[in-house]
C-alpha cells in the first residue's frame, strides 16, 4: 500500500510572536521550526498502516530548503522517502496554490491513501486537504480520531458537535488527522542516522505543470496585528450578600454574559 503523508514545517508553538515593522507578516528570523503537530499524527498513522499491511510511506512538503529538516524528522520516524516542493513562493502562497501543487505531486505518485493533519498551526484554515481532494476527485474524511483500512475502502470515526460520526468510503481517499488518532513515536537514533543518508527529491514550481490560473494569488495580507491586551481581572471582596449582587451586575453590564 502506498501512502502519502503531507507535512508542513511550522514555527514552534512555544515562541513569542513578533510582527514585522510593515505589519504584513510575522518575524521569523530568530524562530525555531517544527513539524506541524497535527501532521505528526498523519505520519504516525501512515507508519502504523504500513506496519500492518506493508507498502511504503512518502512524506511530501512545500517550502524553502529549510523545510528539509522537517522532512528528515519524518524520515527518522520511519518514512521511506520524501519529496520537497521547493520554491520561495511557497513561503507566502495561499492555500489554493499549495493544494494544487501537492495535488500535482500526488497525482504523479498515485497513492492509495493521502494523509494530512487537520490543519497547520499558525494559519489554522484547514483548506489544503480539501483542495487536494477536490483536485484529484477523491473522497475525504476530516478531523478523524480513528481510521480502519478495509479491503475495498476505509472506515473513519470523527467527533462532531454533540455526536460521534462514522464515515465509510472508497480508496484512494484524503484523510485529515485529529489529536487522539494515535500517539506519534519518537525517532530512534538508528532512524535519525538513516534519515541523514536518505536523498530528498526536490521539485520546483515549474516542474509541477500548473497553469497560470493555478499560480494566480487569491489571497493578500493587508495587515497583521496582535490581539488587544486583556484588561486586568477584578477581585471582589466582602460578604457574600454584598459580593454576589455586584458580581451579577458586572457579568451583565461589563462582561455581557448574562
Amino acid at each position: 500500500m502506498k501512502i502519502v503523508a503531507c507535512v508542513k514545517y511550522v514555527p514552534d508553538t512555544a515562541i513569542k510572536i513578533k510582527i514585522t515593522p510593515d505589519e504584513r507578516g510575522v518575524e521569523l528570523s530568530d524562530v525555531s521550526f517544527i513539524v506541524n503537530p497535527y501532521d505528526e499524527f498523519a505520519v504516525e498513522e501512515a507508519l502504523q498502516i504500513k506496519e500492518a499491511r506493508g507498502g511504503e510511506v512518502i512524506v511530501v512538503g512545500a517550502g524553502t530548503e529549510t523545510a528539509t529538516a522537517g522532512l528528515r524528522t519524518c524520515l527518522a520516524m520511519g518514512a521511506d522517502s520524501a519529496v520537497l516542493l521547493s520554491d520561495p513562493v511557497f513561503d507566502n502562497a495561499d492555500s489554493y496554490l499549495i493544494g494544487k501543487a501537492l495535488a500535482s505531486v500526488c497525482r504523479e505518485l498515485e497513492p492509495d491513501l493521502i494523509l494530512f493533519g487537520k490543519h497547520a498551526i499558525g494559519v489554522d484554515n484547514g483548506q489544503v486537504p480539501s483542495i487536494v481532494a477536490q483536485s484529484l476527485d477523491l473522497p475525504q474524511a476530516s478531523v478523524v480520531t480513528k481510521l480502519e483500512i478495509l479491503d475495498q475502502g476505509f472506515r473513519a470515526e470523527r467527533d462532531i458537535e454533540g455526536a460521534h460520526e462514522i464515515v465509510e468510503g472508497s480508496l484512494p481517499a484524503v484523510i485529515t488527522a485529529q489529536k487522539g488518532l494515535n500517539t506519534p513515536r519518537y525517532a530512534s537514533l538508528k532512524g535519525i542516522m538513516a534519515a541523514k543518508k536518505k536523498k530528498i527529491d526536490v521539485r520546483n514550481l515549474d516542474s509541477l505543470g500548473l497553469s497560470e490560473e493555478d499560480k494566480k494569488p487569491r489571497l493578500s495580507v493587508e495587515r497583521i496585528t496582535l490581539p488587544p491586551s486583556r484588561p486586568p481581572g477584578k477581585i471582589l471582596q466582602g460578604d457574600v450578600s454584598q459580593v454576589v449582587p455586584e458580581l451579577v451586575k458586572l457579568l451583565h453590564e461589563e462582561a455581557k454574559v448574562l
